[in-house]
């Protein structure tokens, strides 16, 4: 992934398939279709709820892409005005290709494709911030490209394994406990009276 991402960005265009493009920076020309904008909500930063504004950019070629454009703030994570964060018809930008994540709802491609009255490409594109251009007030915040870490991979790989010996530990514990229990319970056999 981070090798696709480190890649020259690529001309997007309404032959671009995903495999080709896949975690890719790709460029972008078109206009934006601000009427069928939809909301991905909830969705937070830096702990403040709101949502991002995914707008469909019609490509030269007719055919459209849905992009993320960023991030707005919304007091309940679900209502935006979005009239405040419309942005110039006529795009030109560089975003990542991404799979629509499940969790997108209504701003699925797959979903959208026959509701929309153009092709749809069956991706998105995540508007990148551009270095060195600050963010104004009413700009949505885009998201910067993903950092490739292992994540919480190997805190989740200690906190099982360490469930797991103190399972293990603990059914031995228990299983000697009762052993010795049941050793001390067997009545001792009857000796002969001593007179």
């Amino acid at each position: 992934m981070a090798a696709a991402v480190a890649l020259p960005p690529l001309e997007l265009t309404s032959a671009v398939t995903f495999d080709s493009v896949q975690n890719r920076r790709v460029q972008l020309h078109g206009v934006y279709d601000f009427p069928h904008e939809r909301l991905w909500r909830p969705r937070s930063y830096d702990e403040q709820p709101g949502a991002d504004l995914v707008t469909p950019l019609v490509l030269s070629g007719g055919t459209a892409v849905l992009v993320d454009r960023g991030w707005v703030p919304s007091p309940d994570g679900y209502h935006v005005n979005q009239g405040l964060y419309r942005e110039a018809d006529t795009a030109q930008l560089v975003g990542l290709a991404v799979r629509a994540p499940r969790d997108l709802g209504d701003v699925d491609p797959a979903r959208l494709r026959d509701s929309l009255p153009y092709p749809l490409l069956p991706f998105t594109v995540q508007a990148l911030p551009v270095e060195g251009v600050p963010v104004l007030p009413g700009d949505p915040i885009r998201w910067p490209v993903p950092a490739f870490t292992d994540g919480p991979h190997l805190s989740y790989t200690i906190q099982w394994f360490s469930f797991a010996t103190i399972i293990l530990v603990g059914s031995a514990f228990l299983l000697r406990q009762r052993r010795r229990e049941a050793g001390s319970a067997t009545p001792l056999p009857n000796r002969p009276a001593v007179h």
